[in-house]
């Protein structure tokens, strides 16, 4: 056996058949729930395999997965592996340009996808020319039936066998995470499943000694017990909560899900699942909890709670601070990781807005010129870069491939986007996101560390900054800022004031938009490109010539 996640699933499921694998919760008021064991998940994941083989797809072919969180999502991941099916992620808030885009750059050979999107799938078909096998999940509205020749998934997986009987698999498999990022069409990231393993999965274990050997990981949970729930809250479609549900997996524990985000059912899933680890993404999926536990779910049950950990997007130390009066017992985590590279570290304690965004990394993890690619001296700025278990590159896009991946040394490394430095303990202070980086007489100001101050503000209940165009200065710092429900709007002279006592004065906002919500992606990345659209049609509809 190589390490090839659907042999390692199903080398877990021979060892645990009757533990509980994953629990599904519907929207909330329904009381609709599915539950699965390691034995019925993978009989589920087997149907799959077999319909999709059996209706003509090869190894290696492009399977599109455009759901909602449930059953289905995992059950079609894992018969895709078990197929040596190549699965890759659909964002189902894509429109049709988006699809069409993605259908086609990502070579698509068949799509599962949910009946609520059959209008947008069936309006992307007909210039999708490879895409050749439909599965719905769910059933259409009459007034939407969705594009024809669609098979319905529930009759396809039921009419299918249930045993395994598959051919050999490699490490070689691929595993394909499309990001959109926040500039720029959505691009493939392409895994071999080992490295994937690794990278992502921490090798089976993600917070100690990774195994050394593939069958090592079936004796470790023979060996040991359950009682861990893990809950990703953000949609399956982004990486980290897939991978949050193989590292599950990889330990014989339980995952939770619900098909979306609604925090008041999050907290009561705490409590009635007993969950014991929530990954969530940064601020705008923590506040919501703080808010609800702070009112009309306080005094929820938490006791078995352990961790909660963001990865995507920074929990701000305002409202961890929030969270932390009211849930103390419960250990707060800022991980850093991406698509591109799996994990990298975790904040350190010290980490918040006097100090920066400090992160102690992996050993294959650190800070190097971006030209060179030779590391940088501490205290120098650079961007942060991975060795060893990296991605092949990106999926028709060699000129990319070209700019983020790299060999030194022997090694396979790959160059993320993050601005950075390392001091002398090897300490890293991530500075932001280089693409967002907004330059302002000559200074450089990342947008992360102006948010933190930002949310910091009584008033501020979420925010984003973005560079916009001056004639003077090049661009200036402008911030876009969601006020919480009731309060009085800050002025500029106030957010100005705020911002004072925390930042250099070449960083405080220039520009205010108050704006009724932050737009986010349902997994609670920032969407840069809307908050500078904001703020420069704020600017033009200030001009006297409305230029």
């Amino acid at each position: 056996m190589e390490y090839n996640l659907a042999d390692l699933f199903e080398s877990v499921v021979d060892v645990v058949p009757g533990r509980e694998a994953l629990v599904a919760l519907d929207h909330p008021g329904t009381g609709a729930e599915r539950r699965l064991t390691y034995r019925e998940l993978d009989a589920a994941a087997n149907r799959v395999a077999h319909h999709l083989t059996g209706a003509g797809l090869r190894p290696g072919e492009h399977l599109g997965i455009h759901l909602r969180n449930g059953v289905e999502y995992l059950q079609t991941l894992l018969g895709t592996l078990k197929a040596r099916l190549v699965p890759v992620n659909v964002n189902y808030r894509y429109v049709e340009e988006e699809l069409v885009h993605l259908y086609r750059d990502a070579d698509l050979a068949a799509l599962v996808f949910d009946a609520e999107f059959g209008g947008r799938v069936a309006a992307a078909l007909p210039r999708t020319e490879r895409l050749r096998h439909l599965l719905r999940v769910g059933t259409p509205p009459p007034d939407a039936p969705g594009p024809a020749g669609a098979v319905p998934f529930a009759s396809a997986a039921a009419r299918a066998p249930d045993g395994r009987g598959f051919g050999p698999r490699s490490a070689d498999d691929q595993f394909i995470i499309y990001t959109g990022g926040t500039t720029g069409m959505p691009k493939g990231v392409m895994w071999r499943q080992e490295d994937l393993f690794f990278s992502g999965l921490g090798g089976g274990a993600p917070t100690g000694e990774p195994v050394s050997s593939p069958g090592e990981l079936a004796r470790r949970v023979a060996a040991g017990g359950d009682g861990i729930t893990f809950f990703p809250t953000p949609p399956l479609m982004h990486g980290t909560s897939t991978l949050t549900a193989f590292i599950a997996f990889g330990f014989g524990q339980r995952v939770v899900l619900h098909r979306g985000f609604v925090p008041g059912e999050v907290l009561r899933t705490i409590e009635k699942e007993r969950v014991t680890t929530v990954s969530l993404v940064g601020d705008a999926m923590l506040r919501p909890l703080v808010d609800a536990l702070s009112g009309p779910l306080r005094g929820t049950d938490l006791s078995s709670l352990f961790s909660v950990s963001s990865s995507g997007a920074i929990m701000s130390d305002t409202v961890r601070e929030e969270f932390a009066a009211l849930a103390p017992k419960v250990l707060v985590l800022n991980n850093f990781g991406s698509s591109e590279s799996g994990f990298n570290g975790t904040a350190t304690a010290d980490s918040g807005p006097e100090r920066g965004f400090r992160l102690r990394v992996n050993a294959r993890t650190t800070v190097v010129d971006p030209v060179t690619h030779e590391p940088v001296a501490p205290g120098e700025p650079g961007r942060i870069a991975q060795r060893g278990h990296v991605p092949l590159g990106y999926y028709n896009d060699p000129e990319k491939t070209a700019e983020t991946f790299f060999r030194r040394g022997g090694e396979r490394w790959v160059l993320l986007g993050d601005m950075a430095t390392v001091d002398e303990e090897g300490v890293v202070t991530v500075l932001g996101r280089g693409s967002q980086c907004i330059n302002t007489g000559g200074e450089k100001v990342y947008p992360e560390e102006v948010e933190q101050a930002l949310k910091s503000h009584p008033r501020v209940y979420d925010a984003l900054v973005a560079g916009v165009p001056d004639a003077v200065w090049g661009n200036r710092v402008a911030a876009v800022v969601q006020t919480r429900a009731g309060a009085p709007a800050p002025d500029l002279a106030e957010i100005q004031a705020h911002c004072r006592t925390r930042l250099a004065g070449y960083k405080i906002p220039r520009r205010l938009v108050i704006a009724p919500e932050i737009r986010r992606s349902p997994s609670g990345k920032a969407d840069y490109r809307w908050a500078r659209a904001v703020a420069v049609a704020a600017m033009a509809a200030e001009a006297p010539d409305g230029s």
